[in-house]
């Protein structure tokens, strides 16, 4: 039995909530059990100076989290002066997944800016990141085309992340901290609401772990985003009143 009591292929509970951040172009709550991520979109006129003159957009991300996210307070990393291992680690993990679905060079020469604040911490907290981010730059895009600054949806597609991982009670899906801690392997999915692979994540913590328990977890991973990426659609449709 998992410590939550869950089912081994049982999501925790999904909320995703839009506009909490009301001056964002985009902004989306998303809770998953325990794990609380504020996610907001900034649009700004202008790209890095690498992408000058090209005619092409950039999207990227910035991961945070509250000291009192974890059940010590841990210091900001501002005060510390520089961002940890982790975190840098983190956001270009949601940079790289969001700009997996994104037409760059029809977004024009504009930058979006994905910042992604862990309210509270239980596990999973770059997968829900990523899921999240997607909602608040979904609803970015929209508003841009609906001032006529974009003339359509420069995306490709959805994208949402999910963690498996071995434990005692075998392959599991959607990793809460209790388990996180104590597990055999951690992976980490970031997939595609069209079957396609952004990016695997997967240590071994102990002894290796074989092909077969690979794909168990991949297969659990695909029923787990299958939930997020319905989450994601019924966010975006209550926001725009469809």
């Amino acid at each position: 039995m998992r410590p939550s009591g869950r089912q081994p292929d049982q999501m925790r509970p999904v909320s995703i909530e839009t506009g909490f951040a009301r001056h964002a172009e985009g902004s989306a709550l998303i809770r998953v059990g325990g794990t609380e991520v504020l996610c907001t979109a900034s649009v700004e006129n202008r790209v890095p100076s690498f992408l000058r003159g090209k005619g092409s957009g950039w999207v990227t991300a910035e991961y945070g989290m509250l000291p009192r996210a974890t059940h010590a307070r841990g210091p900001r990393e501002a005060a510390k002066g520089k961002q940890s291992g982790r975190t840098l680690e983190i956001q270009r993990l949601i940079g790289r997944s969001l700009r997996s679905v994104v037409d760059l060079p029809a977004l024009g020469e504009l930058s979006i800016t994905l910042d992604c604040d862990v309210l509270n911490a239980d596990g999973g907290t770059r997968c829900a990141s990523i899921t999240g981010a997607w909602v608040a730059l979904r609803l970015a895009l929209g508003r841009l085309v609906a001032t006529n600054v974009l003339r359509q949806l420069p995306l490709r597609g959805q994208v949402a992340a999910v963690s498996c991982g071995l434990t005692a009670a075998g392959p599991v899906l959607d990793l809460d901290y209790a388990e996180d801690s104590i597990a055999a392997a951690d992976t980490n999915f970031v997939l595609t609401a069209d079957h396609r692979i952004v990016e695997i994540q997967a240590s071994a913590e102990d002894a290796p772990f074989t092909q077969d328990a690979y794909f168990s977890l991949f297969g659990l991973a695909q029923q787990g985003v299958s939930v997020l990426f319905d989450a994601q659609t019924a966010a975006i449709n209550a926001a725009e009143g469809l």
